[in-house]
């Protein structure tokens, strides 16, 4: 399909409300993240069968008309591993989409596996070998080509062709609502505002330090995640997580015991040295009952490899059963959270997040034959 390339706001406004009758939108966006945190927006695609646009978003001020149609709650949009874009939608127009699916986590419940790339997915469908080559291009550098503006055009075009008949094997199969609840939760997920003071939980190795050298690091954490915000810088540009560890661990008082810690950065320290001292000298103020408790790890729980195999075999038989396959049912991370939950470790049954086998469509499944099964202890 040919596509129209919209580069002023009368242009994007009557192309919007001419789409805001649409049933279907096939969406897709294009940026440049490498050392900025935030993508940075490069193009928008939306097809709906009849026409196909390109917007440019550094020619047009205003993008809430194109917002407009993705929180539209009559028109489904289908885009395909849309996690990424689901973060553009957040930070480029503070624009949470409603009614949207995704192809990829629809395509996984078709026996897909759970990363199918949309040109395999396109090649599945159609026996057409997309060109790729444009996947790596700076979106942002002006003027985008004319083999650019083709490759991004194809992103929508077969997306939209396709969309039916996903749908129609995934309605036959009874997994629809599946995926619908599934691409939800990933929303609700990428929408949930980050917790800075819990940062530091994502650090790795966190559990080796006790509750003062935890402290520290909840500072340090905190600290590093304002910094990339204020500079937009990935967090890794501002310090290191080994730095981190190792100023958390030592609590050193000046930039020359910094410096001769094992394990960090030294050019974390050349630049950041002083402001992380003063970081470590605000730690020190904090309350002791303040402080996070020691951090208890899972696979030290007494049993752990033994029940970790045994709830997973359960959970296989579960799959089969309903005709599922178990990536899709359970990942080793979801296991471990509902072990951890189970066991209460770290206060994990006072964690408000919810615990994914026992909830939605997987609870239904077998969410109370799973709590039987760890009642009865595992047998």
């Amino acid at each position: 399909m040919h596509y129209q390339l919209i580069e002023d706001q009368n242009s994007l406004n009557d192309l919007c409300e001419q789409l805001s009758k649409s049933k279907v939108l096939a969406i897709d966006t294009e940026f440049v993240r490498t050392r900025t945190l935030y993508a940075k927006l490069g193009l928008l695609q939306v097809c709906d069968g009849e026409q196909l646009a390109l917007i440019d978003p550094l020619a047009i001020e205003d993008l809430s008309p194109f917002w407009a149609l993705l929180t539209n709650e009559s028109i489904t949009k289908v885009l395909h591993a849309c996690s990424e874009d689901l973060e553009v939608f957040l930070t480029a127009g503070d624009c949470k989409p409603v009614n949207l699916i995704d192809s990829q986590i629809m395509m996984s419940f078709l026996g897909h596996g759970l990363s199918l790339g949309y040109a395999a997915m396109v090649k599945h469908f159609t026996e057409i070998e997309l060109d790729k080559s444009e996947s790596r291009t700076d979106w942002t550098k002006r003027p985008l080509t004319e083999k650019q503006l083709s490759y991004a055009s194809a992103d929508v075009d077969y997306l939209f062709k396709i969309y039916p008949k996903i749908l129609a094997e995934i309605t036959q199969a009874g997994f629809l609502t599946y995926a619908q609840i599934e691409t939800q939760s990933m929303i609700e997920k990428k929408f949930t505002p980050i917790n800075e003071g819990e940062m530091y939980l994502n650090i790795k190795m966190n559990w080796r330090l006790n509750p003062k050298q935890l402290n520290s690091l909840k500072y340090l954490a905190s600290w590093r995640f304002q910094q990339a915000k204020k500079r937009d810088l990935p967090i890794g540009f501002v310090a290191k997580d080994h730095t981190l560890m190792a100023l958390a661990q030592s609590n050193p008082k000046s930039v020359s015991a910094m410096l001769s810690l094992e394990g960090v950065e030294m050019l974390d320290i050349r630049h950041k040295g002083k402001a992380m001292l003063a970081v470590l000298a605000q730690a020190e103020k904090a309350e002791v009952s303040s402080y996070p408790q020691k951090i208890n790890r899972l696979d030290e729980y007494p049993g752990y490899k033994q029940i970790f195999k045994k709830v997973k075999a359960f959970l296989i038989t579960a799959s089969e059963q309903n005709g599922l396959a178990i990536e899709n049912v359970a990942s080793k991370k979801q296991i471990n959270q509902f072990l951890t939950w189970q066991f209460d470790l770290n206060g994990a049954r006072n964690n408000s997040t919810k615990v994914e086998l026992i909830t939605d469509w997987r609870n239904e499944l077998f969410g109370q034959a799973l709590l039987d099964f760890a009642q009865q202890g595992f047998e």
